[in-house]
């Protein structure tokens, strides 16, 4: 046991410098300027097309026999909405105060942008998968477009690590805190339960899961904002102040928070875009793996697809548990009488929203605590095994199964131990997954951008669903699979 403490010890002193160092230093600079260069280079896309983008979400459900748009967006949101929007949004609160928010809305609105750009390009690269859904993202981009392999495989290496182990072995964890505290579950029986629903999703491929995220998300997020926005109406006295406080406290007018930490705008930026693109995920390279299944007749429509998700995930749900915090008793009096102490994020969420439903708050949570991060469990594994059959190619199919019995035993293990080691080791994994893809994405950024404009040439000329033809705009079409993008008719 000494040996193991030892070993544990010494690979945390290196990790943690190296993912501090890539988190502070990388990742801050490029994932803000890299979505403030697609955001001009769009022509400010997230503003002109919004209301574009919810109906193309909302009127993408068929596909046929593979998955639809709107299947594919549920997936994606699946995983973004997971533990981040209930636990990490109150963790930046507590760490780096009130003002985390305005960053987290910050990086959210560029966001749409970068979203877009790697959603598109994961579409347009796609291939046909024998089971009849297509598999894409920045594994299949990166080497087809850029011709890097070795880029792909460190890519595809940082997702497994971080979606297909650690982040689940993360949620599972969550889950089974909230059931113990609302229903006095042990962990082990949650663990056990999570263990057999997960593995009937699993097992049924990358369609289940699609079928699956596109019955709960829809549910669970629509329950989440509509008991925020009781405690807002509620409350609605009280919201100028709070919004005031957000605004100020994220250039640095405010109290102190966090005790030593300080309260600074570095803090405060540090800790809104780093939950933000842990919540959003956008330009991390997860989001493409979900975006490249949908079955539709252009890359652009998708990509305005998976930016929509970016609005829900961070400005709708990550901000109602923003609200229901900041409007509750139990951040005001925890900053007065702990401040500067550890606190779980996941239980600031269950006293603010106690504080104010009652008891019933506390189910709530719990409740909302098992959709979340379950799907995202379902999700993580769609990532995953995308991503292990593109390393594994040939003997894809051994992979998956072996990949089927690690998440669910990360499941199991998460459940039941803690799992800060491997929280921090997803961190530097996710951190690295991240600047590997936003490297490609600038370098492909002009791929992106033909395949947007033509997408709006199309709709300006009347075209009411756009179709995609290699040959007319990609400078090298055979990049791409013919049997992908087959010559069809516009619908006028």
């Amino acid at each position: 046991m000494e040996f193991i403490n030892t070993l544990h010890d010494a690979v945390y002193a290196v990790m943690t410098p190296v993912s501090d160092f890539v988190w502070t230093y990388i990742l801050l600079y490029l994932l803000l300027g890299a979505g403030l260069l697609f955001t001009v280079l769009t022509r400010f896309m997230q503003f002109r097309l919004f209301g574009h983008m919810a109906r193309v979400t909302f009127n993408s459900r068929g596909a046929g026999s593979g998955v639809s748009g709107f299947q594919a967006f549920a997936t994606s949101l699946a995983a973004r909405v997971g533990t981040g929007n209930l636990a990490g949004v109150a963790i930046a609160l507590w760490v780096g105060g009130p003002g985390a928010i305005f960053w987290m809305w910050m990086t959210a609105l560029v966001g749409f942008a970068t979203s877009f750009i790697e959603s598109t390009l994961a579409q347009t690269y796609k291939k046909r998968n024998e089971d009849g859904v297509f598999r894409g993202g920045p594994a299949y981009y990166i080497e087809r477009a850029l011709g890097q392999r070795w880029m792909s495989v460190l890519f595809a290496t940082f997702l497994l690590i971080a979606y297909g182990l650690a982040f689940n072995g993360a949620q599972s964890n969550t889950i089974a805190q909230g059931l113990s505290q609302a229903f006095s579950i042990p962990n082990w029986v949650t663990g056990v339960v999570l263990v057999i629903i997960t593995g009937l999703v699993i097992y049924g491929g990358l369609k289940s899961v699609a079928r699956t995220a596109e019955k709960i998300v829809p549910i669970m997020a629509i329950g989440y904002f509509l008991v925020a926005l009781y405690v807002l109406m509620v409350n609605i006295s009280e919201v100028p102040a709070m919004l005031e406080l957000i605004v100020k406290s994220a250039f640095g007018y405010g109290p102190a928070v966090g005790g030593a930490v300080g309260y600074t705008i570095k803090i405060a930026m540090e800790n809104g875009i780093k939950r933000g693109l842990f919540s959003n995920e956008a330009g991390m390279g997860s989001a493409p793996n979900a975006a490249a299944q949908a079955d539709v007749k252009h890359p652009a429509a998708q990509g305005l697809v998976q930016s929509f998700g970016v609005f829900i995930d961070t400005l709708v749900i990550c901000s109602c548990t923003a609200v229901v915090i900041l409007l509750s008793g139990v951040y005001e009096r925890l900053m007065t009488s702990s401040p500067g102490q550890d606190i779980v994020g996941i239980q600031l969420t269950q006293d603010a929203m106690v504080d104010h439903l009652g008891s019933f708050g506390e189910i709530f949570i719990a409740i909302a605590i098992f959709l979340f991060a379950f799907t995202s469990i379902i999700a993580n594994f769609s990532y995953s095994q995308i991503n292990i059959e593109y390393l594994f190619r040939s003997r894809s199919k051994a992979a998956v199964s072996v990949l089927r019995i690690a998440v669910l035993a990360m499941v199991m293990i998460g459940s039941v131990a803690q799992l800060q080691f491997v929280w921090d080791f997803a961190d530097l994994a996710m951190g690295l997954m991240a600047t590997t893809n936003l490297v490609a994405i600038l370098l492909l950024c002009p791929v992106a951008l033909r395949v947007l404009k033509d997408y709006e040439r199309q709709r300006k000329d009347g075209v009411r669903e756009p179709i995609f033809d290699p040959k007319g705009v990609l400078k090298r079409p055979e990049q791409v699979d013919a049997d992908v993008w087959p010559a069809r008719e516009s619908t006028v």
